[in-house]
């Protein structure tokens, strides 16, 4: 199977261009490729395949061999891909995920990708829609969102607010550095509290000014990860709303930084940032 091996700001993912022969067990295959003693490394793998309703479609499994919906970093460096390859010529890409399609706008230097911006589209807030199971023995819903809302874990108090981006978030804000929480112990047991019929992904925050904050991530199906893309926007909407931060937002997380932007109800959310092609192989299954 040939690859290409790609990151956006240390998220790393196995690439596969299946736009002509499709992939047999993609799941094993994930799996495999994801190891990082004994496969390539990497967070998962994304598969770039034909779309009827878009330009390609992107098709995305975490190291353990779970589908996700979407992956902000990923679909950055799908567009790369796409462009850098000659699959398209198109500095305007639209790309269909499991969570809906989003549009890629390119930013070509000397005839290669360097950046992309993403319409992620609007952020799902409704409890039951991230999911989040609402329990009010535990805390009161605003217009059914979890906004501030206390999650009791491993015998401790957060507060947390609640986002999708075609996936779920649980955003904590912070008050020390996110580097000193033991995310090992911690990170697992949000991903697979109760509360989250569907497990989640979790941010911890420290917001450094307005425009600012500092971001650690634990993700669903792979653990921490260097960045999160869809966590990037998750964050600046749950400190736009609790109006920590005011758009746009610079995340910094611990690969470089991605740029959001959010305007407020009802508009879609934008992400800006690096997509980088590290190095082209074949591996033997």
């Amino acid at each position: 199977m040939k690859f290409t091996k790609m990151h956006g700001c240390g998220n790393d993912y196995v690439y596969v261009d299946v736009t002509k022969v499709p992939l047999e067990d993609p799941v094993g295959v994930a799996i495999k490729v994801s190891d990082r003693h004994f496969g390539i490394g990497s967070d998962g793998l994304i598969l770039i395949a034909p779309s009827e309703v878009a330009d390609f479609r992107m098709e995305m499994y975490n190291l353990d061999g779970s589908r996700g919906a979407m992956c902000g970093n990923g679909i950055r460096c799908v567009g790369k891909y796409v462009y850098d390859h000659g699959l398209t010529d198109k500095e305007e890409v639209a790309i269909e995920t499991d969570s809906g399609i989003k549009i890629l706008k390119l930013t070509v230097e000397n005839g290669k990708v360097a950046a992309v911006r993403v319409n992620m589209g609007a952020p799902i807030l409704e409890a039951g829609d991230i999911p989040i199971i609402n329990d009010a023995h535990h805390y009161v819903t605003i217009d059914s969102r979890v906004i501030n809302a206390p999650i009791y874990v491993d015998g401790r108090e957060y507060e947390m607010t609640g986002v999708s981006m075609g996936n779920p978030h649980c955003v904590i804000f912070v008050d020390e550095d996110p580097m000193d929480i033991p995310l090992e112990q911690i990170g697992p047991k949000f991903e697979n509290h109760s509360r989250f019929p569907e497990r989640i992904n979790t941010e911890f925050v420290l917001v450094k000014d307005k425009h600012r904050v500092n971001m650690r991530v634990w993700e669903r199906g792979s653990g921490e990860t260097l960045a999160c893309g869809t966590g990037t926007c998750a964050t600046a909407v749950a400190g736009i709303l609790t109006k920590r931060v005011e758009s746009p937002v610079v995340v910094e997380v611990r690969g470089g930084e991605i740029t959001i932007e959010w305007a407020g109800e009802g508009e879609p959310v934008y992400m800006t940032g690096p997509a980088t092609e590290v190095f082209e192989g074949e591996i033997n299954l």
